[in-house]
This record gives structure tokens, sequence and C-alpha cells, in this order.
């Protein structure tokens, strides 16, 4: 067996690597995290997008629910997050469209009303309610060794709200709760957020999705990074070179042994070095595939699929926002939260079916989040000033099998294209004219598809979560003798954990993957 040059490798310095080389590192290991960008930060960066406008894009990952505040705490982040007064605004067929507003619930009320909606406001406020409960008992777990199904079932308390959140198909309890299509919708977009399913699918992705939507510190809330997320990476960057981390950048792994060797090329030349633990901030199929360079076996068995992702996302910077067909509604308002476009139920079901077929669908589902209206700060003063606003859009049910490095081009035009046509159905004009021109003169706007997120973030099939979402539980006849099984991290290997997205409980900007990789070194062997 190799001897380490050092107690713990990290491959990948996305926030997951990052927290957990600050955790080690403050715990006396010697850290050594290899990132084959030139910057870690995976994809919690910011970027200059469009060159010479002074605005600054959260490119990729862009709100945070999930991050606990105690790893915030114990790591001494100087992270600033950001509430939203609105939760969501959602168009209708006609003129009037759907308002949470957090702040004002007469005006909820009144938003519903106009649908002919207005039992459903009461239904809402009850369907949350039960969310905040299931998010107040789960939420707490997951910097926690991983509880069995059957303890968080009784953490839960309520078998009721089990059996239709956690037991059936998430379609089965917002059918049953909610009359009208378009706060169905609403509702359900949660659940389908990166994971291409259908919300009666007996798997439960769905359910899973939703939960993970909705337990973040046991609120649900999901937050604006104030600086963008690379604010978020800078601290941790910060805190992790501050405890004594070595932070590699331009080193690309190649392959990885069982043993811990890991192989890398750096500024050219071929180099190895051993960890007494290595920690893969990879998705499991980019690990399967370095173990395989090594000579190794897969990292589970049977060997699963590859993921796939089923999004497409638009950064957009625009002169001003848009003016909206609903008059209602100031355009403020209306983006100060989540902008659901053609997310009724309905055209939710009808979009996957499409997509299912390998049709980009009619009517593309999207969402809409402006986060220079909560934080102007990712804008020189003189944008901001001036009135203008960044949009992020994130296109559902486009599935990463229709695209091909030989058409990802001409697939890129097309669904960027399905995006704008979707945005201009409910708005009172064409958003094209609102584009602003970067200092090249070409319009401000940014399309990444699956593939190109494959790319540049080294996720498979353009997948964000690194693969199928996991309940936050271990299963009651799963094993747990070991810290890496009690803590979600294990592989086949004991030298070798996974701490990104792809451990259990991993996904979105939360850091548990990290984390708990952390804790599971720190326990022992």
């Amino acid at each position: 067996m190799s001897e380490p040059t050092h107690d713990v490798v990290i491959i990948g310095g996305g926030h997951n690597g990052l927290v957990a080389a600050a955790y080690l590192a403050q715990a006396g290991r010697s850290v050594l995290v290899l990132e084959r960008e030139p910057q870690v930060g995976g994809a919690a960066i910011s970027a200059d997008a469009f060159p010479g406008t002074g605005a600054r894009l959260s490119r990729y990952s862009y709100l945070v629910s999930l991050l606990p505040t105690r790893i915030i705490d114990e790591l001494g982040l100087d992270i600033e997050l950001a509430r939203r007064r609105y939760s969501s605004y959602t168009p209708g067929r006609s003129t009037d469209g759907l308002l949470v507003d957090h702040g004002d619930a007469d005006a909820t009320l009144a938003s519903f009303a106009r649908l002919g909606a207005a039992a459903d406001c009461e239904a809402w406020t009850a369907f949350y309610d039960d969310t905040a409960r299931l998010a107040r008992a789960v939420f707490p777990t997951v910097c926690e060794p991983l509880l069995t199904r059957s303890e968080a079932r009784r953490l839960v308390g309520d078998d009721a709200l089990w059996r239709s959140l956690i037991e059936q198909p998430l379609g089965e309890a917002i059918t049953a709760r909610f009359d009208n299509d378009l706060v169905r919708g609403v509702v359900a977009t949660d659940g389908l957020i990166g994971t291409f399913t259908s919300l009666t699918d007996p798997s439960l992705d769905a359910n899973r999705c939703f939960l993970y939507h909705v337990i973040g510190n046991g609120t649900g809330d999901w937050d604006v990074p104030i600086g963008g997320m690379g604010a978020v990476t800078g601290a941790l960057e910060r805190a992790a070179r501050g405890a004594g981390a070595r932070l590699d950048v331009g080193a690309d792994v190649e392959s990885l042994t069982p043993a811990g060797v890991v192989t890398y090329r750096q500024h050219g030349r071929l180099q190895t070095v051993t960890g007494g633990v290595v920690l893969a901030n990879v998705a499991p199929w980019v690990l399967r595939e370095l173990l395989a360079a090594g000579g190794a076996s897969a990292v589970s068995s049977p060997a699963q699929p590859k993921p796939e992702g089923a999004q497409v996302k638009v950064n957009l910077l625009l002169t001003r926002l848009p003016r909206l067909r609903d008059s209602r509604v100031s355009p403020e308002a209306a983006f100060g939260g989540t902008f659901h476009i053609n997310e009724s139920y309905e055209q939710l079901q009808a979009a996957f079916e499409q997509a299912l077929a390998g049709e980009i669908p009619a009517v593309l589902p999207c969402e809409i989040y402006c986060h220079s209206l909560t934080d102007p700060s990712i804008l020189s003063p003189e944008l901001a000033a001036a009135g203008a606003h960044t949009l992020t859009v994130f296109a559902l049910h486009t599935p990463n099998r229709a695209l091909t490095e030989a058409n990802n081009a001409s697939m890129r035009a097309e669904l960027q294209a399905a995006v704008l046509r979707s945005l201009n159905s409910v708005l009172a004009e064409p958003i094209v004219g609102l584009f602003m021109t970067d200092a090249d003169g070409h319009p401000c706007i940014e399309t990444k598809t699956t593939l190109d997120l494959e790319h540049a973030l080294n996720l498979p099939g353009g997948n964000i979560f690194h693969g199928p979402l996991s309940w936050p539980f271990l299963e009651d006849d799963e094993p747990r003798s070991t810290p890496a099984e009690r803590w979600g991290v294990a592989t086949e290997h004991p030298r070798i954990l996974i701490c990104g997205a792809g451990a259990r409980r991993g996904g979105g900007v939360s850091g548990l993957g990290g984390h708990n990789a952390a804790m599971a070194v720190l326990e022992g062997p």
C-alpha cells in the first residue's frame, strides 16, 4: 500500500470539496484539493458572462436554500443571504396571474380569487404548513448520521403526511388537495426542477426532488446570496485556505486507485499523490471512470446508467424589466420571486410527454429569477442606476437524450428560441427588444444545454444533482456499520468516499456532501 503524501486528497474544488477541506484542515489534517478549472467553485461561481457590461452573474447555480446555518457558523463563513418578499408569480391563460406575496396575505388571497381559486388559497396555506412541519423534523438530521426510514417516519410523527409526500406519487397529493390547474402546477414544479419525470411516476423521483426543495433550513425558503454565488465560494475558499488546506487549480485528475493513488495533469506534467483517504467531489459516474482508468472495479455494482439532466439554462441582461400582460401586477413584484411560465399542471404533463417522445415541448415550461432586484451589487453602479436587470431562466423537460456532439449547437439555438417564445407568451412586449449588448456588440443572452454543462462542469448528462436524488434516510435493511455508511458517503473502496452532490443527501448548493464526508473521516476508519 502506498504511503500517503496527504491525510486527505479531495478530487474537485466545487463548494462541497471546499466545505470538506475546511472542516478537515481545521481538525489538523493535511488536505490537498485538486481542481481541473483555473478557479475553485464548480457550479457555484460568478462570472462576467457579458464582457464590458458591468454585470457579474451567478452563471450556473443561482439560489441557496439547503446550505445549513450550522455549516456557515462552524466554518465562520462571511455569507449574506437575502430573503425574497415574493414567493412566486404565475401568469394565467387570461390576463390575470397568481401572485404569492409573503408580505401581504390579503393580496395573495385576492390573487387566488381572481383566478377563481379562492378555496385553493386556504389549501395552499395548509399544504405548506404541512411541508414546514416536515422540514422542521427532517432538516436538522441532514448534518447527522443517517436515520433509518422507520426512525425518520417516527420523527415526522404524522403517518398521513408521511404517506402523501414520501410513499405515494407527488401528483396524488397535489391533485387531492388543490382544484385549480394553475395552482397545482406551481406546487408541482418543485418536484421537477432538474428531474425528468412524471408527477405520477411510481419511482417517486418527483417526491425526492420536492422534498429537498421544501426542507431547506427548516423553512424551504430559497435565498439570494449577496454578491452572487461567487461570494459563497469565495467565503469557503478563504475558510479552507485559512485552515491550512492546499488548493491546486488547473489539476486535471486522470485516474484513481482503491489504494488512494491519484494521478493528475497540471501545467503539462503528469503527477501522482496518495491520500490516506480520497474524497471524490465528482459525480459517481465520473468516479467510476477514474477508478476504471486506475484499473479498479466500478464504484457501485451493478453499474447504474449514465445520469441524465433535463434542463436548459439561459442568462440574460436587459435594459429594464419587461412589461406584463397582467396590468394588476408590477414587473418588480412579478420578477421579485420565482416567475413561473407555462407551468400549469396540464402543461407540465404535456411537456413531459412530448419530451419523452423526443420532441422539444411545443410550450416550454420555464422559471425566471431576477437576482438584481434583490441584490443590485451584482451590477455596476452605472448599470443599476440605468434600470438594467439580470434574468436567469431555467427551462424544464429538455432531456439530454436529444443532444449529441454533432447537434449541440443547433439544439442550443432551437432551445433558446423555445425559451424566448415561452417568455414572450406572457409578456406585453417581445423580450428581444430589451437585450443589452456587450462590448463586442453581441446581444446579452447566454444559453447552456445539458451537454454544455457536461463539458463545463463535468456533470454527466448535464445532471445538476450528479445523479438520481436519494432519500435523506437509509432503508431499514441498509448497512450502516461504518462511518462512511452512516454518513451516506461510502463507496466499495474504504479509502474512497463520495463528498459531492452524489452523496446521500446531496444535490443543490448545500455543502452537505462535503460536511458529511468530513465527519465520516473524522469519526474514524
